[in-house]
């Protein structure tokens, strides 16, 4: 079904600048191509546009539809990228279990339909404590194991890229004050890998922000990308959500040991793999943001880092 005229279908604002600085002219090629693809997903899935999910994602355009029949459906038209590849297979293999329903793909194009959500509110919403309640909840239904013909990327496969490029890291100038701390983080990967536990598959970018209310069931997690591995590494990017309002608490670091206990408990997650993927990731996050110049949420990552 054509879209009607009066219905804004701009890109979002955040979509665009996130796409022309991180990935340049391939960026700005898929973002030319959007309205033409939008256009074309609504008519062949004979689709109803009612708006365009705002702030939105960083790399993915949601548009709040109605399908032909009335029921309210979301479709998702993403750049498709390493990590977003398998993202409609992590969604058929829960058929709604802890996450959105996919309910039609078009994985070469990066188009999905999915289940409509209460798309404004997320876990975030939710004090602190209730929200780590639910969000180990929705966790305990999402790590089931793959099939066993599965296509997903390991952790160690994954990891092994995020380590290459910590070590280009640790050689620039600016990184010479942290280089004990990146070879910790590199040590802890080497020993985490040499005995994993029972694979199951990961959400792969698990936090509030991308846990969502629903009708089907309370809480239901999107935007996956996806892992197989271990439920460490998927649970450690938990354990620095809202990292801000952690850090202004009182005895923060204290805080932030007692969340990744009651994490671990909670999950039934061993406390010490908890803890080294934890430090793992923080420490490869911090680089990250370090390395393309944001200052502030680098330093707070690897200050999170050390008091584990």
């Amino acid at each position: 079904m054509a879209s009607a005229p009066h219905v804004p279908l701009e890109p979002p604002e955040r979509l665009v600048r996130v796409l022309t600085a991180w990935e340049g002219e391939a960026g700005r090629a898929w973002l030319a191509e959007l309205p033409a693809r939008l256009q074309e997903y609504l008519e062949r899935w004979e689709l109803t546009p009612e708006r365009v999910q705002q702030p939105g994602g960083n790399i993915s355009m949601v548009v709040l539809v109605r399908q032909a029949d009335g029921t309210p459906a979301a479709l998702k038209l993403g750049l498709i990228t390493a990590e977003t590849a398998q993202e409609h297979a992590a969604l058929a293999h829960w058929d709604g279990r802890g996450a959105v329903r996919l309910l039609r793909a078009d994985a070469e194009q990066g188009a999905l339909l999915l289940e409509r959500l209460h798309t404004d509110i997320s876990l975030r919403s939710l004090p602190d404590a209730k929200a780590m309640l639910e969000a180990a909840g929705v966790l305990r239904r999402l790590w089931v194991p793959p099939a066993a013909d599965h296509s997903f990327t390991s952790v160690a496969d994954y990891t092994a890229h995020l380590a290459d490029q910590l070590r280009e890291r640790r050689e620039q100038p600016w990184a010479a004050e942290v280089r004990p701390l990146v070879d910790e983080a590199l040590e802890l990967r080497d020993r985490l890998l040499a005995d994993p536990p029972q694979p199951v598959l990961l959400h792969g970018d698990f936090h509030h922000g991308n846990v969502l209310a629903a009708d089907r069931l309370p809480w239901l997690a999107i935007d996956p990308k996806p892992l197989v591995g271990d439920p460490g590494y998927d649970l450690a990017r938990l354990v620095r959500d809202r990292l801000e309002t952690l850090v202004a608490a009182p005895a923060a670091q204290s805080a932030a040991r007692r969340r990744l206990g009651r994490l671990a408990d909670a999950l039934d997650v061993d406390r010490d793999r908890l803890r080294d993927w934890s430090f793992f990731r923080a420490v490869e996050a911090g680089m990250w943001s370090l390395s393309v110049g944001d200052r502030e949420d680098g330093e707070l990552l690897l200050e999170f880092a050390s008091w584990l």
